[in-house]
Formats: C-alpha cells, sequence, structure tokens
C-alpha cells in the first residue's frame, strides 16, 4: 500500500496526527515544512489545502484532508487496534467525541484568532484587546475541560486520541506551568500519555528539550 503523507510543522497540531500514525503502525512518510513561510513547500501545501494549514494529510489514494478530527477518525476505522476512539457500540464513544470536537471546534481556533489578532482586526483596532479577550476565553475553555477529565486518560481507564490532544496541546499556551497550577488534572492525563514511548519519541522531536 502506497504510504499516508503528513504534511507538518515542529510544535504544531501535527504532532497529534504523527503520533496517532505511529500508533496505528500504518505507512507513512512526514514533510516539515515552513507552513507560514512563502516559498515552494508552503505553494505545495496551499494547492492541497487552502487553508494554508497543518496538519495536511495525503491519502494513499491521493485524496486529501484538513482536519485533524477526521485524520483520527479515519485511522480508528484503519486500525482500531490502536485504540484511538472507543468503538461505537461503548458508553464512551458519546463522551469521545463531544470532548473531540471541543477540542478542535472551541479551544482550537482560539490560536488562530489569539496568536495574530491584527490580522483578523481593521486597521487601528485594539489588537491587544482581542488577543487578551481570546486568551481568557481560552482558560476558560480549559478549565471546563479540566473538570470534565477523568483519571489516568481523559476516558478514565480507556486510552485514546484524546490523550495525544491534550499532551501536546498543554504545551502550548498558556504553558506547562500554568496547566500544573489550574489544571492538574488535564496535566496529570498528558504526563501519562507521554510515558508511551512512541509518544514520547514525537514529543521529543516536537519539543526538543532546551540545551544548557
Amino acid at each position: 500500500m502506497k504510504p499516508y503523507e503528513l504534511i507538518g510543522s515542529a510544535g504544531c497540531g501535527s504532532a497529534i496526527v504523527e503520533m496517532a500514525l505511529v500508533l496505528a503502525n500504518v505507512p507513512y512518510t512526514l514533510t516539515d515544512v515552513p507552513y507560514l513561510k512563502p516559498g515552494p513547500e508552503r505553494d505545495r501545501l496551499l494547492q492541497l489545502n487552502p487553508l494554508g494549514q497543518v496538519p495536511t494529510l495525503v491519502m494513499p489514494d491521493g485524496d486529501v484532508m484538513t482536519e485533524s478530527a477526521a485524520m483520527i477518525l479515519h485511522l480508528h476505522d484503519v486500525a482500531p487496534q490502536a485504540g484511538l476512539a472507543p468503538p461505537a457500540d461503548k458508553p464512551e464513544r458519546a463522551r469521545f467525541l463531544n470532548l473531540l470536537i471541543r477540542l478542535v471546534g472551541a479551544i482550537y481556533p482560539t490560536f488562530t484568532y489569539g496568536d495574530n489578532p491584527p490580522q483578523w482586526t481593521t486597521a487601528g483596532a485594539p489588537a491587544d484587546l482581542l488577543r487578551e479577550r481570546v486568551h481568557m476565553r481560552r482558560a476558560e475553555l480549559w478549565q471546563e475541560l479540566e473538570r470534565q477529565a477523568g483519571a489516568p486518560h481523559m476516558l478514565g481507564r480507556r486510552f485514546s486520541a484524546l490523550d495525544l490532544y491534550v499532551t501536546v496541546m498543554t504545551r502550548w499556551r498558556p504553558g506547562q506551568a500554568w496547566f500544573e497550577s489550574v489544571c492538574p488534572a488535564l496535566t496529570a492525563v498528558a504526563r501519562e500519555a507521554a510515558q508511551e514511548p512512541n509518544v514520547a519519541r514525537v514529543l521529543r522531536r516536537h519539543f526538543p528539550p532546551p540545551t544548557e
């Protein structure tokens, strides 16, 4: 079978899908691109994904997926033994789907709008105010998710791709120190997932420890 091609960037959400591909044990190649930098790599990315975002997944048949949740659900269909999602007949399935869409539909967009507010405001508008309010909203969303976190995984005893999202996204703003202080349950979920050797290997590639 022709391998999948994962187009991503270090430290971005493509780390989540890279982990899922490894756990699913399917053939894939990895194309790292500076996705915001003009050039031939971005030109190709825009041809495949008009939004110019990563992750972008080129399927073995040449079709393209552009949404990480769709990639996760697809890989679960391909390799259910990886446990990326609960089976459809399990009671945890509905909760999994709800939390998955909460992560990608509510929390994820706060980075789109909060990282570069001037892109979304008119000239002279108070971009700092937009950034502050988006960051406040993100904190509220994380704290709401904290109240729903199980142990040792988001779904309790059952591992799922939710743990991969939490493991990667708690390394983004507002930072691990904030999560340790405000969201200890999510921090514990991230630490548990990071103990899986394949997950740990991908984490080290995307978030290398600081050198002294």
